[in-house]
């Protein structure tokens, strides 16, 4: 009795592979690669992508620049708690804040204002400083 399988399959035309026709080509394995993953070998591909892995979805673009924004109207909102926190500072009357403190570059204008706000920021939109300078503050680009 052989102990191995070189030993079992020598002087066999096919070595366990099956008909002679069979180990030609990628044919016989149903494609090379990631062919047909949206039918036979989907399971195989499911499972080490860890979900479906056809088609596309958009693009990425590596030059995205995120800005963190925040609403005027917030800022007037949590103005006691910035206050509380050391990063506002009320100085006659005015709240001073410097925006970079809480992590934000843009101030957009949703919102109502209702206190006197000297705001510094990288950009402001343009509703923004209406609503600061209608009430009396100054808004500042650093």
């Amino acid at each position: 009795m052989p102990t191995n399988k070189r030993s079992k399959y020598r002087g066999s035309r096919t070595c366990g592979g099956g008909t002679h026709k069979n180990r030609r080509g990628a044919g016989n394995r149903g494609g090379r690669g990631r062919a047909g993953i949206n039918a036979h070998h989907f399971v195989k591909w499911y499972k080490e992508m860890g979900g479906p892995v056809f088609g596309k979805n958009g693009f990425s673009n590596s030059s995205e620049i995120t800005v963190t924004v925040i609403d005027v109207g917030i800022i007037d909102q949590i103005i006691p708690s910035l206050l509380a926190q050391g990063i506002a500072k009320n100085e006659g009357g005015v709240i001073v804040i410097n925006a970079a403190d809480m992590g934000i570059d843009k101030v957009l204008g949703s919102g109502k204002v209702t206190k006197k706000m000297n705001i510094s920021a990288q950009a402001f939109s343009e509703s923004a400083k209406v609503k600061i300078e209608k009430m009396g503050g100054k808004t500042q680009i650093v």
